[in-house]
């Protein structure tokens, strides 16, 4: 087989021993940027001796980053969540009867190394069961050939059986069983695709949706308009997964209580929908299906992604596909060729991410080294920040139909998204490009200059700031049956807002620019009544809380005011007995497990980074944190982390990425070094 990877990965930023790389692009070098290529014993050079158990510890880890490095200037590490994306390929794959057997025997080893004892798969390390990951892995096994009697198939049978079988579990699975009739279409809740032709300024239509529920939904509108079925044979079939034989009321969704709910609206309209989708009279269809189509097409990258996750981009592969496109067709062949390149394969093993997140990776990487002390003009800073300024964002995305008038700036994620840049990495890349001496100043601050004019004008109407689009504010698409990761929109959030005011300081605004006044007074608004801040994108409120107060000290915000004090106060009582901090993913669900967890490198780091930047350097709490971390890190520099600390949707989609038990730790202890002096 050959492989598409380029690149290495360390073992130590991956759970594989194996490669990925950087998919070939030709993209066109943006003046002013060009990666200039450094001896290894230049950019890898140790500045500095160790003289404290401190100075010691950022040393290993600086070194370590060091280390990892790749050539071109960037750091990639691993971005591990469940099993269902892996699945989902294997799924897709035999859809599109692409199946070759020996990736598929590497997938499936996969899958089967996270089934738990009990039977089941989870959707972060450590957690409960999960019934429509736990189906999605079953039925990918089956399509690979293993049979219901394999020992693991009878376990995950059991358990999905006691859950209430596939009847119970979630819109997407039950998507993809239809797809090889094994659930009836009628199940599925619908989605026309005439809400393609809806006006922009309708109160519901497609720029109302989430970036990446809008990137999944128009292609999924095409399936779904289609309702193709591969016939399987018996042997790969998973009626077993039925309680009972299903019937007609089994295809039905549950209302909820009370006279009247948007909940039960919805299932109402959904009912309507579905008579209206077996009418022969829909005179807007084939419009719709052409704009669909037409819209598929357009958002494709030069790389082959959509949208730059798994989700779109294995949808829009099925829609082409649906619409007669044959996998030759250079537009099915190119998402093909990225979804490969978000693969990292061993010998034995074949796991497809969900996202790869290289810019994000590397400015956390520059950010922790800038803290940890490394000379602004060291040629491992230069060469990263280089890299990042190749891949701003000089194109109009989907965030124009709110902005018009706004001019493109910013960063994605990945390493090509024009369509969907996001303020989170735009912000922490710009707060890590500052002051690092790369060969061309102008053509960076310039840069610079266009990423933070495009992030305020992202800023929404209530003062916070969502990820991918402004206002993306209508909690009502939350309600809809088709919504049962609750994950339809894209609202402002703590996180976002506090990275947004740490830009604004980084860069000289003051507390009374008018964005920063709206800015605080959303972060007042939206404080827990303990004092934390809830987490968007990372778990959860120990993510959030560390954000915001950075924010607000950054923007010049008075730290002793009573609700910066009860933030601290919030977080000093978390810390655990060993002096670390950690947070389940479970409080998503229970928030009065709100800071609480088994101690983590990556959790530690918010925690300690969030007290020092409410001015608590000198705190026992700290003293106690800086100990936690330089008593856990292991000899090579690194640290050990098996939690998911990581958040893709709140509650259903938890993520692990591999670069934060060693980013985060890197930056607590260089920033207490700094602000102490390194006294012990």
């Amino acid at each position: 087989m050959t492989s598409p990877f380029k690149h290495p990965i360390s073992h130590a930023l991956t759970s594989f021993n194996g490669i990925a790389s950087e998919p070939e692009l030709n993209v066109e070098h943006k003046a002013g940027a060009t990666v200039h290529q450094f001896p290894p014993a230049l950019w890898k050079s140790k500045p500095g001796k160790a003289k404290s158990p401190l100075d010691l510890a950022i040393e290993g880890s600086r070194d370590f980053f060091f280390r990892e490095q790749l050539p071109k200037g960037y750091w990639w590490a691993e971005l591990e969540s469940n099993v269902t994306i892996t699945a989902e390929y294997i799924m897709l794959l035999h859809f599109l009867g692409l199946v070759d057997h020996e990736r598929e025997r590497k997938m499936s080893n996969y899958l089967l190394s996270k089934q738990t004892e009990e039977g089941f798969w989870t959707i972060y390390y450590g957690g409960p069961g999960d019934l429509s990951t736990t189906v999605e892995a079953y039925f990918a096994l089956k399509l690979a050939g293993y049979p219901a009697e394999h020992p693991a198939l009878v376990k995950a049978r059991a358990f999905i059986l006691g859950k209430g079988g596939v009847i119970k579990s979630r819109v997407f699975t039950k998507i993809f069983l239809a797809l090889f009739g094994e659930f009836d279409w009628l199940g599925v809740p619908s989605m026309p695709v005439e809400l393609n032709l809806l006006p922009n300024w309708a109160y519901i239509n497609i720029y109302e949706f989430s970036s990446w529920a809008r990137a999944t939904i128009i292609p999924l509108s095409i399936v779904m308009f289609k309702r193709p079925v591969h016939k399987l044979p018996p042997a790969q079939r998973v009626q077993e997964l039925f309680v009972r034989p299903p019937r007609a009321i089994d295809y039905t969704f549950t209302k909820e209580e009370g006279i009247f709910t948007w909940k039960n609206f919805f299932i109402g309209l959904d009912h309507m929908l579905k008579v209206y989708e077996r009418s022969p009279l829909r005179p807007f269809r084939k419009r719709a299906m052409a704009k669909a189509e037409e819209w598929v097409l357009e958002h494709q990258e030069e790389s082959g992604d959509w949208g730059g996750i798994q989700p779109a981009m294995l949808n829009a592969v099925l829609a082409l596909s649906v619409l007669g496109y044959e996998n030759e067709h250079p537009a099915v062949s190119q998402g093909l060729k990225a979804l490969e390149h978000f693969c990292i394969e061993t010998d034995d093993h074949l796991v497809l991410q969900s996202c790869v997140s290289p810019v994000w990776d590397t400015a956390l990487a520059l950010k922790a080294l800038i803290d940890a002390g490394v000379p602004s003009d060291h040629p491992s800073l230069v060469k990263g920040a280089q890299w990042l300024l190749e891949r701003e964002v000089r194109k109009p995305g989907d965030w124009k139909i709110k902005s018009p008038e706004l001019e493109p700036g910013g960063w994605a994620f990945e390493f090509l998204n024009d369509w969907y840049p996001d303020v989170d990495d735009s912000g922490f890349v710009m707060i890590a490009l500052k002051g690092i001496e790369v060969k061309d100043r102008r053509s960076m601050n310039d840069a610079v200059k266009r990423g933070i004019n495009w992030c305020l004008g992202m800023q929404s109407k209530n003062g916070g700031w969502g990820a991918f689009d402004k206002d993306n504010t209508r909690h009502i698409l939350n309600k809809i049956p088709f919504a049962d990761l609750e994950a339809l929109i894209d609202p402002p959030t703590a996180d976002l807002t506090g990275r947004m005011l740490e830009l604004m300081g980084t860069f000289g605004y003051a507390k009374t620019f008018p964005a920063a006044q709206r800015a605080l007074e959303f972060l007042k608004k939206n404080q827990e009544p303990e004092g934390p801040w809830w987490g968007r994108w990372g778990v959860n409120y120990l993510y959030g809380t560390w954000s915001v107060l950075c924010g607000l000290a950054a923007i010049g915000e008075d730290m002793e005011q009573p609700y910066i004090k009860k933030a601290v106060n919030w977080i000093k009582s978390r810390q655990n007995i060993d002096g670390g901090w950690g947070e389940t993913c479970e409080s998503y669900h229970d928030a009065t497990l709100a800071g609480m967890g088994e101690s983590t490198a990556s959790q530690t780091g918010w925690a300690l980074l969030g007290l020092m930047a409410a001015g608590e350097a000198d705190s026992s709490t700290v003293v106690r944190g800086i100990q936690y971390l330089i008593s856990t890190q292991r000899q090579d520099g690194t640290w050990d982390e098996t939690q998911y600390t990581g958040t893709g949707f709140p509650k259903y989609f938890m993520i692990k990425y591999h670069i934060y038990r060693n980013c985060f730790p890197l930056m607590a202890l260089g920033t207490y070094r700094t602000l102490t002096g390194g006294a012990e």
